[in-house]
Protein backbone atom coordinates (compact mmCIF):
# COMPACT_ATOMS: atom_id res chain seq x y z
CA UNK A 1 0.00 0.00 0.00
CA UNK A 2 1.59 3.76 -1.23
CA UNK A 3 0.93 6.83 0.68
CA UNK A 4 -2.07 8.99 -1.07
CA UNK A 5 0.45 11.52 -1.85
CA UNK A 6 2.18 8.81 -4.82
CA UNK A 7 -1.54 8.16 -6.08
CA UNK A 8 -2.03 3.82 -6.95
CA UNK A 9 -0.07 4.20 -10.05
CA UNK A 10 3.10 5.29 -8.84
CA UNK A 11 5.32 3.13 -11.16
CA UNK A 12 2.72 3.22 -14.06
CA UNK A 13 2.97 6.94 -14.35
CA UNK A 14 6.70 6.64 -13.70
CA UNK A 15 7.35 4.08 -16.95
CA UNK A 16 4.72 6.06 -18.94
CA UNK A 17 6.65 9.29 -18.77
CA UNK A 18 9.62 8.09 -19.54
CA UNK A 19 8.92 5.60 -22.39
CA UNK A 20 7.07 8.91 -23.81
CA UNK A 21 9.66 11.28 -23.04
CA UNK A 22 12.40 9.04 -25.56
CA UNK A 23 10.66 7.57 -27.68
CA UNK A 24 7.55 9.92 -28.66
CA UNK A 25 8.28 13.49 -27.64
CA UNK A 26 10.12 13.92 -31.23
CA UNK A 27 7.56 12.89 -33.14
CA UNK A 28 4.69 13.97 -31.21
CA UNK A 29 2.89 17.07 -32.23
CA UNK A 30 2.07 18.44 -28.79
CA UNK A 31 5.58 20.31 -28.83
CA UNK A 32 5.01 21.91 -32.09
CA UNK A 33 3.36 25.29 -32.53
CA UNK A 34 4.26 27.28 -29.28
CA UNK A 35 2.80 30.65 -29.70
CA UNK A 36 3.12 33.81 -27.92
CA UNK A 37 0.66 36.33 -27.72
CA UNK A 38 1.10 40.19 -27.84
CA UNK A 39 -2.08 42.41 -27.14
CA UNK A 40 -1.50 46.44 -27.92
CA UNK A 41 -3.87 48.88 -28.56
CA UNK A 42 -4.48 48.17 -32.20
CA UNK A 43 -4.37 44.63 -31.53
CA UNK A 44 -3.01 41.69 -31.47
CA UNK A 45 0.15 39.87 -32.26
CA UNK A 46 0.90 35.91 -32.52
CA UNK A 47 4.18 34.61 -33.07
CA UNK A 48 3.88 30.55 -33.53
CA UNK A 49 7.01 28.57 -33.03
CA UNK A 50 7.16 26.13 -36.34
CA UNK A 51 10.47 24.81 -36.61
CA UNK A 52 11.70 22.93 -39.43
CA UNK A 53 8.73 23.75 -41.47
CA UNK A 54 8.88 25.97 -44.33
CA UNK A 55 7.04 28.39 -46.08
CA UNK A 56 5.00 26.24 -48.00
CA UNK A 57 4.02 23.68 -45.69
CA UNK A 58 2.11 26.57 -43.64
CA UNK A 59 -1.76 27.34 -44.26
CA UNK A 60 -3.10 30.32 -42.38
CA UNK A 61 -7.40 30.49 -42.63
CA UNK A 62 -10.21 32.81 -40.92
CA UNK A 63 -13.43 30.87 -40.87
CA UNK A 64 -16.54 31.39 -38.85
CA UNK A 65 -14.79 34.07 -36.30
CA UNK A 66 -11.62 31.37 -35.98
CA UNK A 67 -8.40 31.74 -37.18
CA UNK A 68 -6.89 28.17 -38.01
CA UNK A 69 -2.89 27.29 -38.46
CA UNK A 70 -2.22 23.84 -40.26
CA UNK A 71 1.39 22.81 -40.63
CA UNK A 72 2.07 20.06 -42.86
CA UNK A 73 5.27 18.51 -43.58
CA UNK A 74 6.19 14.75 -45.56
CA UNK A 75 9.82 13.27 -45.10
CA UNK A 76 11.13 10.75 -47.57
CA UNK A 77 10.30 7.04 -46.69
CA UNK A 78 13.45 5.62 -47.61
CA UNK A 79 14.98 2.45 -45.48
CA UNK A 80 18.08 3.23 -47.19
CA UNK A 81 20.89 6.06 -47.99
CA UNK A 82 23.43 5.23 -51.09
CA UNK A 83 25.89 3.85 -48.29
CA UNK A 84 23.57 1.67 -45.92
CA UNK A 85 20.79 0.94 -43.76
CA UNK A 86 19.23 3.49 -41.59
CA UNK A 87 19.42 2.39 -37.93
CA UNK A 88 17.24 4.92 -36.85
CA UNK A 89 15.74 7.90 -38.25
CA UNK A 90 13.56 10.83 -36.30
CA UNK A 91 12.16 13.50 -38.17
CA UNK A 92 8.77 14.42 -37.90
CA UNK A 93 6.52 13.45 -40.33
CA UNK A 94 2.64 14.50 -40.74
CA UNK A 95 0.81 17.35 -39.42
CA UNK A 96 -0.52 19.86 -37.31
CA UNK A 97 -3.43 22.40 -36.64
CA UNK A 98 -4.12 25.35 -33.66
CA UNK A 99 -7.11 27.24 -33.83
CA UNK A 100 -7.79 30.31 -32.19
CA UNK A 101 -11.10 32.24 -31.58
CA UNK A 102 -10.68 35.90 -33.16
CA UNK A 103 -14.34 37.16 -33.69
CA UNK A 104 -16.57 37.60 -36.73
CA UNK A 105 -16.41 40.80 -37.56
CA UNK A 106 -12.18 40.07 -38.49
CA UNK A 107 -12.36 39.56 -41.71
CA UNK A 108 -9.04 37.57 -43.20
CA UNK A 109 -7.84 40.53 -45.77
CA UNK A 110 -7.24 42.50 -42.25
CA UNK A 111 -4.56 39.50 -40.56
CA UNK A 112 -0.95 40.15 -41.74
CA UNK A 113 1.24 37.04 -41.83
CA UNK A 114 4.37 36.74 -42.43
CA UNK A 115 6.98 33.88 -41.96
CA UNK A 116 10.68 34.13 -41.52
CA UNK A 117 12.94 31.69 -39.53
CA UNK A 118 10.53 28.84 -38.46
CA UNK A 119 8.21 31.53 -37.04
CA UNK A 120 5.10 32.42 -38.27
CA UNK A 121 3.55 36.16 -37.27
CA UNK A 122 0.22 37.03 -37.37
CA UNK A 123 -1.11 41.02 -36.83
CA UNK A 124 -4.93 40.66 -36.22
CA UNK A 125 -6.58 44.04 -35.64
CA UNK A 126 -8.80 44.98 -32.53
CA UNK A 127 -12.10 44.79 -34.30
CA UNK A 128 -15.44 46.35 -32.82
CA UNK A 129 -18.55 44.30 -33.43
CA UNK A 130 -21.19 45.71 -35.31
CA UNK A 131 -24.49 45.80 -34.15
CA UNK A 132 -27.22 44.14 -36.04
CA UNK A 133 -29.81 45.54 -38.38
CA UNK A 134 -32.87 45.10 -36.97
CA UNK A 135 -31.49 46.33 -33.08
CA UNK A 136 -33.43 49.20 -32.09
CA UNK A 137 -32.39 52.70 -31.98
CA UNK A 138 -33.44 55.00 -29.88
CA UNK A 139 -33.50 59.04 -30.85
CA UNK A 140 -32.62 61.92 -28.36
CA UNK A 141 -35.80 63.55 -26.73
CA UNK A 142 -34.90 67.60 -26.45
Amino acid sequence: MLPSIFGENLLDNFFDDAFDQHFFRSKSAAGLMKTDVKESDEGFELSIDLPGYKKEDVKVSAENGYLTITAARNEEKGDKDEKGKYIRRERYTGSCTRSFYIGEDVKPEQIGAKFEDGILKLDIPKVQPKLPEDTVKYIDIH
